[in-house]
């Protein structure tokens, strides 16, 4: 399901030209001027998420539990794929008709709506020492604020994984490798015992860049990476970017089927190859293994765990770093029923209700103490406890950087896989993109 990657968007930077039109520009309207304390429960608030499909049904229900408790109450509901979304958001930012609450994912993403007045100042009711706000885990809530502000309803947390087929991994006489060297050992292991290493699709483009963030937080040191991620003192020189687009070539080679095919490959396609037994591993968002290892599925049969795709035994940048973030939503400053979208959120994110959200859709909540044995599977704890444990997300490349830096990523690992460009003519791509951005 995927998700927060912008590929459609930052082309072209689609968003940051609507956005321009919309005036604002010093960041959305303090709660303070928006009288958040008084609820009056009657009116209507206007959703939009990107959770059709698989994962609607949450919502639905939402929906129906809050205009039970408020009769007055009409939550107007639409719920769009990730393309779906991606395409809906920028006919709605450049018609500057976005609805009372709207899905966001972190990084320089959400804060194009902030930075151009169109999300609300939630700080007086979600920061760390609010009631809301302390019951959210502290990295969620630092995923969405900016300089002190914090402006977004963290709702998911989600974390990349790599998940293996125990059966294949013991028929091959292999083991969780702990370098990226015996990660590509262990593909060479499989495959001469007959087993496919790994399913990738890229038709997307996003599902590499995923590699790509993983990789750049191993082979670049953090302070380099969140120069790079603000325009003004961005240079994209480090070697390790080259680097990491080297070993992602080497993963692609050596343990998938796809080859340089891969962005003709459908990622979800891919993803129900290794539910169905016929590849050992698949690199995925935590928030998504109930989807990748369904009920009654060979994965599930044969027995299946994960591990954190694994540094390179010379990395120079942070080998405890996860790529990951949170998933959002915003809040318009400019609706009329502000105080009411907030009374929503808060519903939602309720502990009763991140607790269903986990038991109903296998996705982990960032509200404290929702994640059970009861409602949740040994390996999606497991991840939330490396996720907590990390040193730092690494939030998506193509959502932590500028959109035309993104746009340059993103066509440039498409090239990278397809063998028309080298890591040296990506990185020079991006260097010059960052150039642009500046100004």
């Amino acid at each position: 399901m995927k998700n927060k990657i912008i590929a459609a968007i930052a082309a072209g930077g689609a968003i940051t030209m609507a956005l321009a039109g919309c005036g604002g520009g010093n960041g959305g309207t303090p709660a303070a001027d928006v009288d958040l304390s008084e609820v009056t429960h009657e009116g209507t608030v206007s959703v939009i998420t990107r959770y059709a499909g698989n994962y609607e049904s949450f919502f639905e229900k939402m929906k129906a539990d809050y205009e039970d408790m408020h009769p007055d109450v009409t939550i107007d509901l639409q719920q769009e794929s990730d393309q779906g979304y991606k395409d809906k958001i920028k006919t709605l930012t450049a018609s500057q008709s976005l609805p009372d609450i709207y899905f966001t994912w972190p990084g320089n993403y959400a804060e194009q709506f902030y930075d151009n007045g169109v999300a609300l100042d939630l700080t007086e009711v979600i920061a760390p020492g609010t009631e809301w706000g302390d019951t959210m885990a502290p990295s969620a809530l630092e995923a969405f604020t900016k300089e002190g502000v914090t402006y977004a309803v963290p709702f998911g947390l989600d974390a990349k994984f790599m998940v293996y087929n125990q059966k294949l991994f013991a028929d091959a006489g292999v083991t969780v490798p702990e370098t990226l060297e015996e990660l590509i050992e262990t593909c060479g292991t499989l495959r001469a015992a007959g087993i496919t290493p790994m399913s990738f699709g890229n038709v997307d483009g996003w599902p590499a860049l995923h590699y790509i963030t993983q990789l750049n937080s191993y082979n670049v040191p953090a302070e380099t990476l969140a120069a790079d991620f603000k325009p003004e003192t961005a240079t994209f020189d480090h070697p390790g970017y080259a680097k990491s687009l080297e070993q992602f070539t080497e993963i692609l080679t050596e343990c998938t089927d796809s080859g340089t095919g891969a962005n003709g490959v459908d990622y979800y396609t891919e993803r129900d190859a290794f539910g169905a037994g016929k590849a050992a591993m698949f690199y995925v968002e935590n928030l998504e293994f109930g989807a990748t290892v369904p009920e009654g599925s060979q994965a599930e049969a044969d027995g299946w765990d994960q591990f954190k795709l694994p540094a390179p035994s010379d990395a120079e940048g942070d080998t405890e770093a996860l790529t990951g973030a949170p998933d959002g939503f915003l809040i318009n400053s400019r609706s009329k029923n502000a105080a009411l979208a907030v009374d929503f959120m808060k519903f939602v994110t309720s502990q009763e209700n991140a607790s269903e959200l986990t038991a109903q859709m296998g996705i982990p909540s960032p509200v404290k103490d929702s994640l059970t044995e009861e409602n949740s599977t040994p390996q999606l704890r497991e991840s939330i406890d490396v996720l907590q444990s990390a040193s730092s997300l690494s939030i998506w490349l193509d959502t932590v950087t500028v959109p035309d830096v993104a746009d340059a990523f993103l066509s440039g690992v498409e090239g990278l896989i397809s063998g028309a460009r080298s890591p040296e003519d990506v990185m020079s791509s991006v260097q010059a993109a960052s150039e642009q951005a500046k100004g």
